[in-house]
């Protein structure tokens, strides 16, 4: 694949001491749509989930359950598994930080910091939440108006105090700021962008990055006792994955990433100490990290005390998992907070996948084995609304491919439904039951043939979010040559189809949600 461009696009890998819920699949849908569209696009793609099985939550969880950790991790790992198929996300690998090839490139980051001068070691005071994973001082504590509690989940914090290696953020804050400032992009979105820019601008403190007080970890080479701090392991798996420190390997073409999608939560981690990180250790930094925001359900925050956490699986129970990933992108611009109802899902199901969408798949079809038994017939000379149509689909694949790379898939769905709604006013204005009434058959086959072939950029357009229904869009309109591989560069312009091309017979889609 010398030469061709690459992407790279990584979740978050989940803690395994949580369940998968609507925010993992969130996220996890949004890579695989990034990772569709750039295959789609002919890019050299690579896209990478998985999970942090490391730390003291993790530890103490298997101890109240009398297993060991790794044995708790097996569980969960085998939950993701098998529920990312059943909503066909395509990951090219899982990495779990247990992994002989995962610590083998935790050991190397550990080393490369240490060598560069960007390790130190310490005495470590101050307080701790467990469940968040996350220190605070005493300032910090104060500022949020209750000392006992963690600013983040407002659970009680424990004192900690051991021995530490630390490393020498604060020596990046202006190397970051500087970072910030000549790539604009480099954070998304923007409201995110400045809200990290503000919290780096005003003081970095060292940040510790090791432990003594639990075993479940990397541990800290030629340090026995020590084990890597969380996010030092957790976030080198992006290299990891990659084969790190095997710079040759030939997963490492793929470095720096394309973007990193990880809820808003973790940005400080992402965004902050992973480029510090980074510049420490002499390597490039990710072209871009994208936080999304949260959903609520039914208005109401999810929780387990509420039983309202949405699960994957009680999702699937009601709704086919290719409309639910159309309706997580569609429903909330990416980045903004979000709202879930079954009621919201299938009010947008019935108006723009069927009413929209599957309607004017299926009176194309049946028109076209109505009036010439599924055979396209020549075009002949365009008129001006044929040109119309033409040109709003070819503006639409430019579009498309501009807000995928801006990670604004509810732009790029709402560019591609305004295509639809043009067809089915196309339809209505071209009437081809009057054509075949009146015996126009030239005319007639022209407006078949430009309903049909722009149906079909539509579906390949569509195909990243649903890729199981536009298959079956597809198989209707290629016939045939269903088994084709679509791919942009080939596929993607206009008049791939030609005179004599015969489609399948219409079958529903998207069939009505009462």
């Amino acid at each position: 694949m010398s030469g061709q461009e690459s992407y790279y696009v990584t979740t978050p890998i989940y803690y395994v001491n949580d369940d998968p819920h609507l925010g993992h699949l969130y996220t996890t849908v949004a890579a695989d749509v990034l990772a569709r569209h750039q295959r789609l696009s002919g890019r050299d793609t690579f896209f990478l989930t998985g999970v942090d099985e490391h730390g003291q939550k993790v530890q103490q969880a298997a101890k109240a359950r009398g297993i060991a950790p790794l044995a708790l991790a097996d569980e969960v790992v085998a939950r993701y598994q098998m529920l990312w198929p059943r909503f066909s996300i395509s990951n090219d690998d899982f990495i779990r930080t247990s992994s002989a090839r995962h610590q083998r490139g935790v050991a190397a980051m550990w080393r490369r910091l240490r060598e560069n001068g960007a390790l130190y070691k310490g005495f470590y005071e101050d307080w701790y939440c467990v469940p968040c994973e996350t220190y605070w001082t005493e300032t910090q504590l104060h500022d949020h108006g209750d000392d006992g509690r963690c600013p983040d989940c407002n659970r009680p914090v424990e004192r900690v105090q051991e021995e530490s290696w630390f490393f020498r953020l604060s020596d990046y804050q202006q190397p970051l700021l500087d970072h910030y400032d000549a790539n604009p992009d480099f954070i998304g979105p923007e409201s995110r962008r400045n809200e990290v820019r503000s919290f780096v601008a005003g003081g970095l403190n060292d940040l510790s990055v090791s432990r003594t007080t639990f075993d479940w970890g990397v541990p800290v080479p030629d340090d026995d006792g020590h084990v890597v701090y969380v996010w030092i392991d957790a976030l080198t798996n992006y290299l990891s994955a990659l084969g790190f420190p095997d710079e040759e390997a030939p997963r490492m073409r793929f470095w720096p990433a394309s973007v990193h999608l990880i809820g808003k939560d973790i940005l400080r981690f992402h965004a902050v100490y992973w480029p510090a990180m980074l510049m420490a250790a002499g390597l490039p930094l990710p072209q871009r990290v994208f936080a999304h925001g949260w959903w609520t359900v039914d208005g109401e925050k999810m929780s387990k005390s509420k039983g309202n956490a949405l699960s994957p699986d009680a999702m699937l129970a009601q709704v086919d998992a290719d409309v639910i990933r159309y309706f997580l992108l569609r429903e909330v611009p990416f980045g903004h907070d979000g709202d879930f109802s079954f009621d919201a899902l299938k009010r947008r199901y019935n108006s723009e996948l069927a009413n929209d969408l599957g309607n004017m798949l299926n009176r194309s079809l049946s028109m076209l084995h109505k009036y010439r038994d599924g055979v396209l017939g020549e075009v002949g000379e365009e008129q001006p609304r044929d040109r119309a149509w033409i040109a709003d689909i070819e503006a639409m694949q430019l579009e498309v491919d501009r807000f995928m790379r801006q990670q604004a898939f509810h732009l790029a769905l709402e560019r591609i439904h305004t295509v639809v709604r043009h067809g089915n006013r196309y339809v209505e204005e071209s009437a081809p039951w009057s054509l075949a009434k009146q015996q126009q058959q030239a005319r007639l086959d022209g407006v078949l043939y430009h309903l049909i072939e722009g149906l079909r950029l539509v579906v390949l357009q569509l195909s990243p979010f649903m890729p199981n229904k536009c298959a079956a869009m597809m198989a209707q309109i290629m016939g045939d040559r269903a088994d084709e591989a679509q791919v942009l560069s080939h596929h993607g312009g206009w008049g791939l189809l030609a005179a004599g091309h015969r489609c399948a017979k219409p079958s529903p889609v998207f069939p009505r949600m009462e």
